[in-house]
């Protein structure tokens, strides 16, 4: 094969793209109220067909708000199964795309060890998580698909590994999508590629058309993250720091919903803090704000979200490094890394 057509074929596989809408049927398990709303833009844009089930896990924070408030307003075709601990078989008959938002869960790699009949298994965004699989998937050696700070037993890795192997077979049938907002890197856009997968784009098209339902009048708005309370930065400096953001004026504080209320307590203490009660992902409370107000945040999958969000509002998106002081042991260095990737602001 020449140079020139081998470039040429390279380019076709890049610029490939899913024909849309398509047609058939997805069976949806989600286990985060940001994954229940990619679900609805993935469906939204036409990619898992004109019936899609949305099966939701029991027992999340923040998941019945969201799923109430997205049952009213959800597009033709959606509709939601009762909260539970089961995920939805992929062996079923008569499923074209199997949809899962967390390829790092055990429940949902027990399920794709066995048979997947569906047509297709799409991963639809769960923010950073999403990122990271694509890095580990394209990875020259196999490596487990286990969280930074999952269990890592030997069971648990052979099972990561083993979800590892079958996703990569997937891709290589052609038989894998994942569905992000986020910025991937070119290197791994491009070795996703190469093994097969699709990758496809969003920019909350769908969100984008509903109404704008709340107003936050603050000045500053501060989303709030779990890594205090995940142990993984001290609880007192991030305390501080939010704090901090009070001292020019009135801050409204959207807790991250693992958040704990002693914390939320001290700083509703501050009579120019407002801590607004977690109800849905802030990607869709925040849309009303608009050019003259801030939001700040420590490294998460608000602050590529909510560029693509509020940029046209003119909102300026501040993400705040985590001093290296903060960190606990708890934090590897490569999950710092990690997190710390979503304060890199795109070349426009």
């Amino acid at each position: 094969m020449t140079h020139a057509r081998a470039h040429r074929d390279r380019t076709t596989r890049l610029v490939r793209h899913v024909q849309r809408p398509r047609f058939g049927t997805a069976q949806v398990w989600v286990e985060s109220p940001l994954q229940v709303l990619s679900a609805i833009e993935a469906h939204g844009a036409g990619l898992l067909g004109r019936r899609t089930t949305i099966h939701p896990r029991g027992g999340t924070a923040g998941m019945g708000t969201t799923m109430r408030t997205l049952m009213a307003q959800a597009p033709l075709g959606v509709r939601f199964g009762d909260a539970g601990l089961q995920v939805p078989p992929a062996r079923s008959r008569g499923v074209n795309r199997w949809v899962t938002g967390d390829a790092f869960s055990g429940r949902v790699q027990r399920e794709l060890l066995g048979p997947v009949r569906a047509d297709e298994v799409v991963v639809v965004d769960d923010g950073l998580a999403t990122v990271k699989l694509l890095d580990l998937l394209t990875s020259a050696r196999p490596v487990p698909l286990v969280r930074p700070r999952g269990p890592r037993s030997a069971a648990r890795t052979a099972l990561g590994l083993a979800a590892w192997y079958r996703l990569r077979s997937l891709a290589r049938q052609g038989r894998l999508m994942a569905l992000t907002a986020l910025p991937i890197r070119r290197g791994a856009d491009e070795a996703f590629r190469d093994l097969g997968g699709h990758l496809e784009h969003h920019r909350f098209e769908w969100l984008g058309t509903q109404p704008v339902a709340e107003q936050f009048h603050e000045p500053v708005i501060v989303v709030g993250s779990a890594l205090a309370a995940d142990g993984l930065i001290e609880r007192t400096p991030y305390l501080r720091w939010v704090l901090e953001q009070a001292e020019d004026g009135p801050v409204g504080y959207f807790p991250h919903r693992r958040e704990d209320p002693g914390f939320l307590a001290e700083l509703a203490a501050h009579p120019l803090v407002t801590v607004h009660p977690n109800t849905i992902p802030v990607e869709m409370r925040l849309r009303g704000l608009r050019h003259g107000q801030t939001v700040r945040a420590l490294p998460s999958t608000v602050l590529p979200s909510l560029r693509l969000l509020l940029g046209p509002n003119r909102v300026r998106i501040t993400g705040q490094p985590v001093p290296e002081a903060w960190w606990t042991a708890a934090a590897s260095p490569g999950l710092r890394t990690h997190l710390s990737s979503s304060l890199e602001v795109p070349a426009p």
